[in-house]
């Protein structure tokens, strides 16, 4: 078991930070007028809107207690992995440890130790330096966050564990920073369930946010689709053939027990209401497809939808207030909004020739959909008002099935630009588009879940 040792810099407030940028002048006037010289303060960024400037971080080797081998080589991983995490959110610029002006066995890393002016001159704004130790099957590790400019300690905790809970001792202090920095915890509790065929049949996988360690969940040996996880990461909702039709079942994650929703025609494409043991899902029993409303236990509890068109594939709002969803209701498929207090029904794009699999950002002020293209299949957002649609993905193939991370600061969704479909990740703002793991087949449907470590 992981235990926290104590935040040896206590912070009172968590509310959102704004980072002061400045400009530290070197060449000629450095050499004039040494260290001397102050930080010019010339700009605030709010760091939540990482598509306008990345932070420059370091993150040096951990200094080590005994130095053995084994202590060493622990200690490099886990700098390492905290380096890639905090590189996977698309905050921060991870400077390269080759420029850096530090030995982590003969410099300190307190705060009366650091020369922050070693760190500001090759671009660092912030620092996190590293202790560690190792005995028998324990580890112990100190970790320190610095604002190089105003050379200070902005955060500081101390972990104990196993040696099994380095992963997870690194990605609590990964939610701490971000804590700080944004006032939200990030996404290093969430995880992605998804879909691969790499069995011969499609069945539904879950991975970290990461894509560490995936894990197939169903064992159906025929076509599963449409995984939804409830806000509390206990339930998953999927369709699955494997009655042979397209059938609806509510799996308790933990017990494997299953009920299963099985009208006539299709019962697919659930959503769970926000912080509720309810669903939306899309059912054609009636003659045509639409939405309804549904109890965990899965019995109807009223329509939602009713049009001569299809209506399918709904998402929530954060509230529990609307639901986006797709329509052929006026010939193509487009996204219409439905609030369900008035019932008023609007319809939210129209530009593209056909506009499907809506995902309602967890920030309630975007939907991401896929549009279809001349070129394919790409990913767009659009605000409430329907105004101004942004392109996020271009000449890359088919690109779809768009989700959010439970912070709304990244997006999840799956591509075959270099050939079999694969999950990728990118910002909320297009940047960043990376592959997010490699199984055996094609990977679809990325869905996320909420962000639950600390539950």
């Amino acid at each position: 078991m992981m235990q926290i040792l104590g935040d040896s810099c206590g912070q009172g407030s968590f509310k959102i930070r704004r980072i002061k940028l400045y400009i530290f002048v070197i060449g000629v006037i450095l050499v004039t007028f040494g260290p001397a010289m102050s930080w010019a303060e010339y700009d605030v960024i709010d760091i939540t809107k990482p598509f306008l400037r990345k932070i420059p971080l370091a993150i040096p080797l951990f200094k080590n207690t005994s130095g053995s081998a084994e202590e060493k080589q622990l200690s490099e991983t886990a700098a390492d992995f905290l380096s890639d995490t905090l590189d996977f959110t698309g905050y921060f610029k991870i400077l390269e440890r080759g420029a850096f002006l530090f030995d982590p066995e003969k410099n300190g890393v307190t705060l009366a130790n650091i020369n922050f002016q070693n760190w500001t001159v090759v671009g660092a704004e912030f620092l996190i330096t590293g202790y560690y130790e190792v005995n028998n099957d324990r580890i112990s590790l100190e970790l320190r966050l610095f604002d190089t400019f105003k050379a200070r300690r902005v955060l500081g905790k101390k972990y104990a564990g196993s040696k099994s809970n380095q992963r997870s001792i690194i990605l609590r202090f990964c939610s701490d920073v971000i804590h700080y920095l944004t006032g939200s915890r990030g996404i290093f509790g969430s995880k992605i369930a998804f879909i691969s065929n790499g069995t011969g049949n499609k069945e539904i996988y879950t991975s970290a946010f990461d894509g560490y360690n995936p894990r197939r969940l169903t064992n159906n040996n025929a076509i599963t689709l449409f995984p939804a996880w409830s806000t509390d990461g206990k339930w998953m909702a999927f369709t699955s053939f494997k009655a042979g039709n397209p059938d609806l079942y509510i799996r308790n994650l933990k017990q494997g027990q299953e009920t299963k929703v099985s009208r006539q025609g299709i019962n697919s494409t659930p959503a769970w209401v926000p912080g509720k043991f309810e669903l939306a899902a899309t059912m054609s029993f009636s003659g045509d497809s639409e939405i309804y409303l549904l109890t965990g236990s899965g019995k109807i509890i009223k329509r939602l939808t009713k049009s001569h068109g299809i209506d399918t594939t709904p998402t929530w709002s954060p509230d529990g207030k609307k639901i986006a969803f797709e329509s052929a209701r006026s010939g193509s498929a487009q996204i219409y909004i439905k609030d369900l207090v008035s019932g008023k029904v609007r319809r939210l794009t129209y530009e593209g020739r056909k506009n499907t699999q809506a995902s309602w950002s967890p920030r309630g002020d975007k939907i991401a959909y896929t549009s279809e293209m001349s070129g394919g299949n790409n990913i767009f957002v659009i605000g409430l008002d329907g105004q101004d649609p942004v392109q996020l993905t271009y000449d890359s193939g088919n690109n779809e099935a768009a989700s959010w991370s439970p912070d709304a600061s990244l997006i999840a969704f799956s591509s075959n630009r270099d050939g079999p479909n694969r999950i990728y990740v990118m910002t909320a703002y297009g940047t960043d588009q990376r592959r997010l793991l490699v199984l055996a087949g094609e990977q679809t449907k990325p869905k996320w879940s909420t962000n639950y470590l600390n539950n």
